[in-house]
This record gives structure tokens, C-alpha cells and sequence, in this order.
């Protein structure tokens, strides 16, 4: 597989994107920038995972990339707060960078 400069800028952006809007959805804000990055880029792969197999297709483009990294994102929050439970966050209070 080779990734030119433009795909890997392509997958930044969108996972920053991705990870932010999952944020303002689940958790009524953001991760800060790594944070986002993070979550977008997991969520863009449980996203091109799970989209298909409820049978959405989004078609091509940024758009639906964003979409479907925005729909995984989401389910990834969702499970984490379902497996954190009624737990304060992880590391004694930090969330992804953000102190509670």
C-alpha cells in the first residue's frame, strides 16, 4: 500500500473532523487535537466496518468520509461509556487530554 502526501493529509483531516463532530454528539464537546484525530481515525475504520453491514452506503468523496468516520467515531464514544460505565473517565480523572 503507499500513501502519498495528500492520502495521509486527506486521513488527518478527516479524522480530526470526525473525532470533533463524534464529540459534540456523544459528549457535548471536543478531545482537543489529538484526541480527535484519534477517535476520528479509530471511528473511520469501525465506520468502513459497520456502515456497509447495516446496509447505509454513502457513496464517494470527503463528504461520505467524514460521514462514515463520524458514524464509527460515534459508536466507538458510545462503547467506551458503556464499558467506562459509571467510572469518572480513565487515568483518575483525565479524558482524552482534558482534566474533569
Amino acid at each position: 500500500m503507499n500513501l502519498s502526501n495528500e492520502s495521509l493529509l486527506v486521513i488527518v483531516l478527516v479524522g480530526i473532523v470526525a473525532g470533533w463532530a463524534a464529540g459534540k454528539i456523544v459528549d457535548g464537546g471536543g478531545f482537543g487535537l489529538i484526541g480527535d484525530l484519534i477517535v476520528g481515525v479509530i471511528g473511520a475504520f469501525i465506520g468502513d466496518w459497520l456502515v456497509p453491514r447495516v446496509g447505509i452506503h454513502l457513496g464517494v468523496g470527503t463528504l461520505a468520509l467524514i460521514i462514515n468516520a463520524t458514524l464509527g467515531a460515534i459508536v466507538l464514544l458510545l462503547i467506551i461509556r458503556l464499558v467506562a460505565g459509571g467510572r469518572r473517565g480513565w487515568g483518575g480523572g483525565w479524558r482524552l487530554g482534558r482534566r474533569w
